[in-house]
């Protein structure tokens, strides 16, 4: 995936509102797990310290339990930080980006591409964060995926953020180090 393309497809993604208006039956699921959680202060205030431009173009599928239950976390995360640019796009309807983003040579979702300013790819992560897989394996220990609007615990939720959190802010640190960017940036 070259930075032009990462643009074109980035350019194609939908704001959260009109991701979630693409299929209204579904849409309240997902807002319910918004509504659920809130970042803490201190994740607050490390989010909005951030000063590298981020893009994290999210390949989802509204009809996904996984997708409900860490999309609206994902969303959290970009509203506290105006250098978060996030678009949604669904991944059955851009399939020529969902083949070059296979995990373990299947179409997960959801996938956020983390981009630096110039669309230059920086890091894929997804399906599911360590805190999912520990909470299906516990269940069932196999293939899963939860029907959108299954109960999701608080701290399961809470756990879930933080792995989110965690790479966003890996992927602003290795944005802050970058010897181009720095050199660009003067700084």
């Amino acid at each position: 995936m070259n930075a032009t393309y990462l643009r074109k497809e980035f350019d194609a993604g939908l704001s959260w509102e009109a991701y979630l208006a693409t299929d209204p039956e579904r849409a309240p699921k997902w807002q319910a797990i918004y509504e659920q959680v809130n970042l803490s202060p201190p994740q607050r205030s490390l989010v909005e310290g951030f000063s590298r431009q981020i893009r994290m173009l999210c390949v989802s599928g509204i009809w996904c339990g996984d997708c409900v239950q860490q999309g609206p976390l994902i969303q959290r995360i970009a509203e506290c930080n105006p250098t978060i640019d996030l678009k949604w796009l669904d991944r059955d309807e851009h399939a020529e980006l969902a083949e070059q983003i296979k995990i373990n040579g299947g179409l997960r979702v959801p996938v956020v591409i983390f981009m630096a300013e110039d669309w230059e790819p920086v890091s894929i992560y997804g399906d599911r964060t360590l805190t999912r897989y520990r909470a299906i394996a516990d269940k069932n220990l196999g293939a899963a995926c939860p029907l959108p609007g299954a109960p999701v615990p608080d701290d399961e939720l809470h756990e879930t953020l933080q792995d989110w959190l965690d790479e966003v802010e890996r992927v602003h640190l290795l944005l802050r180090l970058s010897s181009r960017l720095r050199q660009k940036h003067g700084d």
